[in-house]
Formats: C-alpha cells, sequence, structure tokens
C-alpha cells in the first residue's frame, strides 16, 4: 500500500491503528479510498488540484454547507451522521493536509448504505427528484453568497458562449469544416444562452445553494429503508441558481441515449422520466422556490444540455484538452447528441411547462 495513505491517516486518526485500504467508488475526479482502524471505518481522498486549485475554497464551501446540513438534521430529529458527509480535522484543525504535493482528506463513513449507477426505472429518477430537491429545501434559507466559486463561471452559459467562440476563431484543430452544423446551431442560440445569467446578475433569480453534479450515484440510499440517506460529492457546491441542478439532472437523466451515442435515431427524451424527476423534486423544495424560478424551470433542461453540448463542441474545436476521450470525434459525438436532446426538449417544453405546473 501506498506510503503516502497511511502518512494521511495517521495524520487525521494518530490515536488509531491502521489496518487496510481498499478503492471506493467509481469517480473520475477524485481517488477514494475506503480505510479501516482498530475503532472504525473512514473514507480518505486525494482531491484533484489540477480541477480543484482552490482547495481552502473548496473545503470551506463543504465545511459550510455539512455544519448547516447537520444543524438541520438535528433540529428536526434526524441523524445527523447519516444526513450528510462529516469531514475530519486534520492536524492544527486543517481541513486537509498536504503530503508529497498532494491533498488529502478523511470523513467518517457511511454505513448500510448503497448507491444506484444505474437508472432501472422510474421510481429510481423520482427517489433522486426527491434527494436533490430536499437538499435545496434544507438549503433554501442559507445565504449562498457566503461560498466561493471552486471553478469559475462553471455554469455561466454566457461565459461558456464567448470561450466557444474563441475556439471557432482560433481553429486550433483545423476541425471548422466538419463542424459547420454544429456551429450553426449553437449561433442560432446565442440570445437565450445569457437568460439565467442575466437574471441572477439582476437579482430577479435567487442565489442560492447549488450542487452542481446532480447524478443518481451521487446519492446514497439507506439499506432498510431504501430512502435517500445523503447527497454526496459536494466537490462543486458553489452559489449559483436551483436551475442549474434540475436541468443537468433532467439532462442526464430523463434520456436512454449514451452521452456520446453515435446513432442520433436513438437519442430520445423520455417526458415519463422527466415528470417522475419533477415530481419527486418539486414534492420537497416546491414551496421553497420563486415565482420567476418555477417560470423558468421548463428551460433549465434546455438550458444545461445546451451548455454541455456547447462545451463539447469547444473542446473538439480546441483539440481535445479538456474531456477525456476514448475515440477519433469523440467530443463532438457527445456534442451532437447534446444537441439532438436539446432539440428534442425545445419541441416538449409546452409539455414540460405542463408537469410543472401539475406538481408546483
Amino acid at each position: 500500500m501506498n506510503n503516502n495513505i497511511v502518512k494521511a491517516v495517521n495524520a487525521f486518526l494518530p490515536n488509531e491503528k491502521y489496518i487496510s485500504c481498499e478503492n471506493l467508488g467509481n469517480g473520475h475526479i477524485n481517488s477514494t479510498f475506503l480505510i479501516t482502524t482498530d475503532k472504525g471505518k473512514y473514507s480518505l481522498q486525494i482531491i484533484n488540484t489540477s480541477i480543484f486549485k482552490d482547495v481552502d475554497g473548496l473545503m470551506s464551501n463543504i465545511q459550510e454547507v455539512t455544519h448547516y446540513l447537520r444543524r438541520k438534521a438535528r433540529n428536526s430529529g434526524n441523524d445527523p451522521q447519516r444526513s450528510t458527509l462529516r469531514f475530519l480535522p486534520g492536524p492544527d484543525d486543517n481541513r486537509y493536509v498536504i503530503i508529497e504535493d498532494k491533498a488529502y482528506r478523511m470523513y467518517e463513513y457511511i454505513d448500510k448504505v448503497f448507491t444506484i449507477e444505474k437508472m432501472e426505472n422510474p421510481d429510481h429518477f423520482y427517489s433522486a427528484g426527491v434527494a436533490f430537491g430536499n437538499f435545496a429545501k434544507l438549503l433554501s434559507d442559507f445565504d449562498a453568497s457566503k461560498l466561493v466559486e471552486t471553478i469559475k463561471n462553471f455554469h455561466n452559459t454566457a461565459s461558456r458562449y464567448l470561450d466557444f467562440e474563441k475556439a471557432v476563431s482560433d481553429n486550433i484543430s483545423n476541425r471548422l469544416n466538419e463542424v459547420g452544423n454544429e456551429i450553426a446551431f449553437v449561433r442560432e442560440r446565442k440570445d437565450f444562452m445569457s437568460l439565467f445569467v442575466d437574471k441572477l446578475e439582476n437579482g430577479t433569480l435567487p442565489l442560492r445553494v447549488t450542487h452542481n453534479d446532480t447524478k443518481l450515484n451521487n446519492i446514497l440510499f439507506d439499506e432498510k429503508t431504501g430512502e435517500p440517506a445523503a447527497v454526496i460529492d459536494l466537490d462543486t457546491v458553489m452559489p449559483g441558481s436551483y436551475l442549474y441542478d434540475f436541468g443537468d439532472a433532467i439532462r442526464s437523466g430523463a434520456t436512454h441515449a449514451a452521452e456520446d451515442e453515435q446513432n442520433l435515431d436513438l437519442v430520445d427524451f423520455d417526458l415519463g422520466l422527466y415528470e417522475a424527476f419533477t415530481k419527486g423534486y418539486l414534492s420537497q423544495c416546491g414551496e421553497s422556490l420563486t415565482p420567476v424560478e418555477i417560470e423558468m424551470l421548463p428551460y433549465a433542461s434546455i438550458m444545461l444540455t445546451l451548455e454541455c453540448g456547447m462545451r463539447f463542441l469547444t473542446d473538439h474545436l480546441n483539440g481535445d484538452t479538456y474531456f477525456r476521450i476514448h475515440r477519433e470525434g469523440h467530443n463532438l459525438d457527445r456534442a451532437r447528441t447534446q444537441f439532438k436532446l436539446v432539440k428534442l426538449m425545445e419541441e416538449s417544453l409546452d409539455d414540460m411547462r405542463a408537469i410543472i405546473q401539475k406538481y408546483v
């Protein structure tokens, strides 16, 4: 076993005896390990500092939010140890330790839970809506301005559009000839890009605590009840809009196609799945939403899917420098899949409005 992991464990748990370490989860950004000592189990993570450059800001965000969620759990009679993550302080109460240029953090392991990697039925997506809706409700009165942006302009779609136009202008990869239709698709929606950003800037949309990675496998489910226990993977918790979390969940969950599906005939938008998530989400936080948030909710999935596709296309034009690829043209395939999904969502806008009004 890597001696640095043992050093990290000893830094966080100087009074416990290290026994074993094994890989935990399948995250693409941080490396996670299940640590067993003579007194218990813990999760140890190596933070990917190439993506999260402001580790102090990152850990401050997580600490602020998890402390708040634990307090809410205690006040409502729930178990604070199972309701959210609890990070352990390191030496001198630091939130992380540096060992040979790597940043390590440790938190208590939540036992008797499971995750769902692949959605097999609408009930799974409904439960995801409940989990992320409850996350939004619990944090609805948290002052989001206390948090820092750990990734600048993460969902600033207007800024992402400028990045896209620069990639077109620079044409680093000499791929413009093959993506004329895709470029036109994005440019036709230029004015739409700033819809949420403008409303956040002028205060029409309230600043909220957002998770920014609302995938099904970021929820821990209780083994006994089968109900959501905790939302995890809080690295991208930042100030933003609830529309981001709702939209990205729909983008990734309300289609049966893979994100990089090459056969666009297989790309669908399942309104049944949309309704399942919406029902679960609004059952928890519907009363916390403002009228403008409700009005904008049908546009959220379109915006986040368009943004994601535009980012894939931008990376393709820049020579595949950000997203990991596994074949030639992989990012272009991803972009085309997202754009097909955008069109299907646009065609279903009236249906999405009706579903939201049904449950709000």
